[in-house]
């Protein structure tokens, strides 16, 4: 059974990409996975920045993020999309837990051996696309392997992932195949 971190780069109320998580979410642990929650939002972390880290140490909150992601196999995130980026949310929270707690700390320890299942939706046509690419480039120079499927659902809403009918749908059923692809990939040791 294999343990996931899911988490959006959103930190809007009403997100549309939080609600295509928890749909994933519940596609998920239809399947037999255990899926914990983390909000980034909550985790309170200032932008990255490497005077503050070496005056400070690592914010508690990328402390928690490491420690949630260290437990889990792997990760199911949804990202808005940004002017064709993935939210500076998501890439903040990324970048403080690439550091190192402890000098004897191996580099990228929360990152090396996990999985990654990427979505994202949008309003518009598109649904995010764009963000996924930049988004799987980042987490696979970091030692992340993503599911080869990567879904962005276009014309995306609150009440489209909502919809109990919704993984009978194309779009549900691309965010099908990326939860497979996710569940299917097997976890090199860190």
């Amino acid at each position: 059974m294999k343990r996931l971190l899911a988490f959006s780069g959103s930190s809007r109320l009403h997100s549309i990409n939080q609600a295509l998580l928890q749909a994933a979410i519940r596609l998920a642990e239809s399947k037999g996975a255990t899926v914990n929650v983390i909000d980034l939002k909550a985790l309170g972390l200032p932008l990255y920045d490497g005077d503050l880290e070496a005056a400070s140490g690592l914010p508690q909150g990328a402390k928690d993020l490491k420690a949630a992601m260290q437990k889990a196999d792997g990760f199911l995130i949804t990202s808005p999309e940004y002017n064709s980026f993935p939210s500076p949310l998501l890439l903040n929270a990324i970048d403080w837990a690439s550091r190192a707690e402890a000098k004897d700390e191996p580099p990228l320890v929360a990152f090396k051996g996990k999985t990654a299942g990427l979505l994202a939706t949008s309003p518009g046509p598109m649904g995010g696309q764009r963000s996924l690419v930049t988004l799987r480039d980042k987490l696979q120079n970091i030692g992340v392997t993503v599911a080869p499927v990567v879904t962005a659902v276009g014309k995306g809403s609150e009440d489209l992932f909502q919809d109990p009918d919704f993984l009978s749908t194309s779009n549900g059923q691309r965010v099908e195949k990326t939860i497979s692809a996710l569940l299917s990939l097997e976890i090199t040791p860190a």
